[in-house]
């Protein structure tokens, strides 16, 4: 494969994450088919607001949750330093994120913050744990989200792209399933003990 079809991959796995992210916000966390038919119809076509009273409330269709908040700062992070430097990354969560949240689920971009992310704030912010010491055993699909930027970077150095999921997932996520789970999806193989 040429570098331009390579190019090509890596701009629309990035460009469909987001594109998915946004047509997600509206019928994210429905777990009642009838009631997501009731709301949205028998097909999603478009970017669509999210309904009174659920997630992401008050945020209007095409913007983005907290994990494409994430997923942007990483990519920021990607180009700005030319790889992944997990220090930036690192201060952009300190810097550009974490004063946006105030420790409860239902805050921050997005409206709603997970678990692994709640924890990682409570560890940085509140009990001024170092970078290291961030993760928790929340079983999320968080780390996932971000490292899909990863995973694109480093397609084609399998090696740096184990390495460097395996740090940045372990920044928030310890839980064995969860970390594995990062691995997996993003083309690494799963490791051992996760704590």
């Amino acid at each position: 494969m040429g570098d331009a079809a390579i190019q090509d991959r890596a701009a629309g796995a990035i460009m469909g994450a987001f594109i998915g992210e946004a047509l997600g916000l509206g019928p994210h966390w429905y777990y009642d088919l009838e009631e997501l038919r009731r709301d949205y119809g028998d097909w999603i076509t478009t970017y669509t607001d999210p309904k009174p009273g659920r997630y992401h409330e008050g945020l209007k269709a095409g913007q983005l949750s907290q994990p494409g908040f994430i997923l942007k700062l990483m990519l920021h992070s990607l180009v700005e330093q030319g790889g992944y430097d997990e220090a930036d990354f690192c201060r952009r969560m300190d810097e550009e994120l974490f004063p946006l949240l105030d420790g409860t689920p239902v805050n921050g971009p997005g409206g709603y913050t997970s678990q692994s992310i709640h924890e990682a704030w409570r560890k940085r912010v509140q009990q001024k744990l170092p970078w290291g010491q961030t993760g928790g055993h929340a079983d999320t699909t968080e780390a996932i989200e971000r490292t899909l930027a990863l995973a694109v970077r480093y397609a084609l150095q399998p090696q740096e792209l184990a390495t460097t999921i395996s740090n940045n997932a372990r920044l928030t996520q310890i839980d064995d399933r969860a970390f594995n789970d990062s691995r997996l999806r993003s083309g690494a193989e799963p490791s051992g003990s996760g704590t």
